[in-house]
């Protein structure tokens, strides 16, 4: 285990430098050419694990030590081991063990008898720091007091389980491609693989236990495709039609992309301004075996890319601080700053105006983002509607498995934090 340890101790060092953890995933794999699939599948699981309960692990180590830790490394080997020691299923005497020998890899002098002594000064005083932990907000959280602030001053009556829920593991959940399967059918597979599942709405399936993609039957083959099930709302709201033009801007990784084919026969436009996102947009539609118009390009300089064709359907998935996916991208909370909310609605705001110019009369526009801050969300709608006398916004209902608040879905065990806002151009 302390191979995976180490490798999970360099994604946590990275993250603390502020890089983002998916990158740092895909050149610190690249440089441990000899790890096992599965070492590879429990460092993953520790970095995230780490990251997560980051700030509950760091108020930890500040509680053992006296001195500042001037070696980083070891510090983010400490922040694994806690997560273990805290979360993890793993016995005590094995977490300490291993740690140890990893610690002894980082600096043979002194590193393993101080990660020795620290953990196992935890193990002695656990119950005692864990019940001075729930006096601080930032550590029993595991956020940033910026963002618990923001949650609290706009979700006042259910602060606390936002948080929580953003700190559990994410589920893993299926769209079904209704051009190749049914839910019926596809259920048949997971029986036939033994496969456990839950259904969600019409075309969701939850997969309740871990299971790699590679096992996910029909997946290579386009039958599901992975997708939140808060994520899969959007395109239903969009009312598509055989025939119509359509857009979607922002469109990497590809997700809704493809869903807006399987919906129907539409001509569709797909823009994103990074060639390599875009790149696995294609890869997305190659699987699923369906085909759009792909564009690099910035969506707000609308004469670099546009026909001057006006759309009948436009889905804006406008960038934002993804503060409603934290679960998924456990990284975000620790690299956000509470200032990049108005950087993201300043750009907001300039994509929604550059999309109205290429919406025709009656037709239909949404507006997603994966944030629950309001600034982000409704303020920047109420905002446009204001400006613009040609826009309405049309209500939307979700079945009961959604958790929702007006425009916002609030994240629970079922989805993520999405907001939509379905605006007409009368």
């Amino acid at each position: 285990m302390h191979h995976s340890q180490l490798i999970a101790t360099d994604c946590v060092l990275e993250l603390l430098k502020g890089h983002n953890l998916n990158h740092v995933f895909e050149r610190h794999f690249d440089h441990h050419i000899h790890i096992t699939p599965q070492q590879k599948s429990i460092a993953i699981y520790l970095a995230y694990g780490a990251v997560r309960f980051l700030g509950e692990s760091q108020f930890f180590i500040q509680q053992l030590i006296t001195r500042k830790i001037t070696n980083k490394k070891i510090e983010a080997l400490l922040c694994v081991a806690l997560f273990q020691l805290n979360h993890d299923q793993s016995t005590e005497f094995t977490v300490v063990n291993e740690a140890v020998e990893a610690g002894k890899f980082i600096n043979k002098a002194w590193a393993g008898s101080f990660v020795n002594g620290v953990l196992r000064n935890f193990i002695r005083q656990k119950e005692t720091l864990r019940d001075v932990l729930k006096k601080n907000q930032e550590a029993f959280y595991s956020y940033p007091l910026w963002w618990i602030k923001l949650v609290q001053k706009e979700y006042p009556e259910i602060w606390e389980s936002i948080l929580l829920n953003g700190n559990k593991h994410p589920p893993l959940t299926l769209r079904i491609n209704k051009r190749k399967t049914n839910l019926k059918l596809y259920e048949e597979k997971l029986k036939a693989e033994v496969i456990p599942y839950k259904i969600l709405g019409d075309v969701a399936l939850e997969l309740t236990q871990p299971t790699p993609v590679e096992k996910i039957p029909g997946f290579n083959e386009g039958e599901v495709s992975i997708q939140d099930f808060g994520a899969q709302i959007a395109i239903n709201l969009l009312d598509l039609k055989d025939g119509q033009l359509c857009l979607d801007a922002c469109c990497a990784p590809g997700g809704k992309t493809g869903h807006m084919l399987e919906i129907a026969d539409i001509k569709l436009v797909s823009i994103d301004h990074q060639k390599e996102r875009l790149h696995k947009v294609k890869e997305n539609l190659e699987r699923l075996h369906l085909n759009a118009h792909l564009k690099c390009a910035d969506v707000t300089q609308v004469k670099t890319w546009w026909n001057e064709k006006l759309f009948d359907r436009i889905l804006l998935d406008a960038p934002c601080s993804s503060s409603g996916v934290v679960r998924r991208h456990v990284d975000i909370k620790w690299l956000r700053r509470s200032r990049d909310i108005e950087m993201f609605s300043g750009q907001q705001k300039l994509m929604l105006l550059a999309m109205w110019q290429v919406l025709k009369k009656g037709g239909k526009l949404l507006y997603a983002t994966c944030s629950i801050f309001p600034d982000e969300n409704q303020k920047v709608i109420d905002s446009f509607i204001k400006e613009q006398i040609d826009a309405k916004e049309v209500k939307w209902t979700a079945g009961v498995e959604y958790k929702k608040y007006g425009n916002q879905l609030i994240p629970s065990k079922n989805h993520d934090g999405f907001f939509y806002a379905l605006l007409e151009k009368i």
